[in-house]
């Protein structure tokens, strides 16, 4: 099931006796979990709700809970946070014994009257697990994994709208592009730019240039950009003003290590005929990453973009092994890489 198929029917009140929420999306949970509470009516929550973190409670306390009547009231709500046992994730050093063989049991017949939700929103489910395999025939299956940049646009677009308020497309997707489409980031920006266009209710581009700053994301695919486009005294700025930030050096070029090998990568993909949708699954990249990448190196040489790729890496022995200044490190990598590709 959709997420906004999911709101959709916990709005009329029609809601399951289990749910799986799997995808790490803090916002999209975090309006689910108010829908789910709103099924609750508010003056029933202190005794028909309650949440429970599998890293601190065994999962049996959560399951009792869940089988009991509900207080004066319709439905019980059992939240189940952290279900780690339903992944992938070693937690071989937590001290929690969870009834495994007791949710398989309540999982076969749930209670009716109650309304559990697992959040398994870090790692993989262990499709392999009885348990995994049980849950997804007895649950409506939320997945929240692949938020699309459409999707994204339309919450942010619907979440201004609420509040009467519009973005120009240029700012829209600038925001985008500062943000990495981080869904979270992007709504935890959104106050301060209505509060910044309060009067007009419209909010432009120059306010999103002024108020959302760059990730560390964007200002390496500027930086990138500038090598890839030989202007040695932007990327040179750049890089400066990047140290001055207080980014470590090494975090920098890693990232720029791992930009470089996306561009290599959807080059060689493109080549082969692969499409933005398919070059992102089989990479296992965020499609609006592709999308920035190909665009970038539709003019671009392979071999250059090899050449760059392999200077940064020498460029990360030096940070390793030597106390070799940073900013000199890359304007040598800067002039040898001019050098090799003119």
């Amino acid at each position: 099931m959709t997420y906004e198929a999911t709101l959709t029917q916990l709005k009329k009140g029609n809601a399951k006796p289990v749910y799986l929420i799997t995808g790490n999306q803090p916002y999209l949970i975090q309006q689910l979990k108010a829908a789910f509470l709103n099924v609750i009516p508010e003056v029933e929550q202190t005794m028909n709700y309650a949440s429970y973190d599998m890293e601190t409670t065994p999962l049996a306390q959560a399951l009792n809970d869940a089988m009991s009547a509900p207080f004066f009231g319709e439905k019980r709500l059992v939240f189940i946070d952290r279900a780690y046992f339903l992944t992938t994730e070693n937690h071989r050093g937590s001290k929690i014994d969870h009834d495994i063989d007791g949710l398989i049991k309540y999982l076969d017949h749930p209670e009716p009257t109650s309304i559990v939700v697992f959040f398994a929103t870090t790692g993989k489910l262990d499709s392999r697990k009885k348990v995994v395999k049980t849950i997804k025939k007895a649950a409506e299956v939320i997945s929240l994994e692949a938020v699309g940049e459409r999707q994204i646009r339309s919450l942010v677009q619907q979440n201004l709208k609420q509040a009467q308020f519009e973005i120009d497309p240029e700012a829209l997707n600038l925001l985008l592009q500062r943000t990495g489409t981080d869904l979270s980031l992007i709504m935890n920006e959104l106050p301060k730019l209505k509060l910044a266009s309060a009067e007009s209710k419209q909010i432009n581009k120059t306010v999103v240039a002024e108020l959302v700053s760059k990730s560390l994301d964007q200002n390496v695919f500027d930086l990138v950009n500038d090598v890839m486009g030989k202007h040695i005294e932007a990327a040179l700025n750049l890089y400066r003003q990047l140290i001055l930030t207080k980014e470590e050096p090494l975090r920098i070029n890693a990232v720029l290590v791992s930009q470089f090998r996306l561009l290599i990568q959807t080059k060689i993909l493109m080549r082969n005929g692969y499409s933005q949708g398919s070059i992102a699954s089989s990479l296992k990249v965020h499609p609006y990453r592709v999308k920035l990448a190909m665009q970038s190196v539709r003019h671009l040489e392979l071999a250059h973009l090899r050449q760059a790729y392999l200077g940064l890496i020498n460029i990360e022995r030096s940070l390793k092994s030597t106390s070799q200044d940073p900013e000199l490190l890359f304007e040598l990598f800067m002039l040898k890489y001019l050098n090799e590709v003119a």
